[in-house]
């Protein structure tokens, strides 16, 4: 028996990035993800700290600025033995291991350090090289000034 895939699709200025997501690791996450994609809450969501070799954090549809998240209850940690490396989709969270809420972030490379830390939900299967073109923010803080957008977010 074959599964299911679903797939957010990231339409950005220079192209999509198709992302599969991951239910089977994360579902919680995974159905929050395909809620606020399905209600618009990433269209023009800024890419608002980009680190260099590092990731590409997105999600605040409410603030823009890293500061923000949906108005749904945060999530509980969904952690797992998948491994942080180029392409991987994970949840952007505080201090609280259980206050993901809307933010994520995509890997540029391997991040080992990250592994078992942040709920991985998704991996990039193709578009990567327009996550690799995302403004850079600044190298130690991540900032991004007239940071790129996600122009429309949607599942399928």
């Amino acid at each position: 028996m074959n599964a299911v895939t679903t797939t957010l699709t990231l339409k950005l200025k220079k192209g999509d990035v198709i992302i599969e997501l991951l239910p089977q690791l994360a579902p919680n996450h995974v159905k929050r993800i395909e809620q606020l994609a399905n209600e618009g809450f990433y269209n023009n969501c800024p890419f608002h700290r980009v680190i260099d070799g590092f990731m590409a954090q997105t999600g605040d549809g409410k603030n823009h600025n890293g500061t923000g998240g949906s108005d749904y209850d945060d999530l509980e940690q969904e952690f797992s033995k998948e491994p942080h490396v180029r392409g991987t989709v994970s949840m952007a969270r505080a201090q609280n291991v259980d206050s993901a809420n809307s933010q994520f972030f995509i890997c540029f490379g391997d991040t080992p350090h990250l592994d078992g830390q942040y709920t991985v939900f998704g991996k990039v299967t193709d578009g990567m090289q327009h996550v690799d073109l995302l403004k850079k923010g600044h190298p130690h803080s991540g900032v991004v000034v007239e940071p790129d957008i996600i122009v429309s977010a949607s599942v399928s």
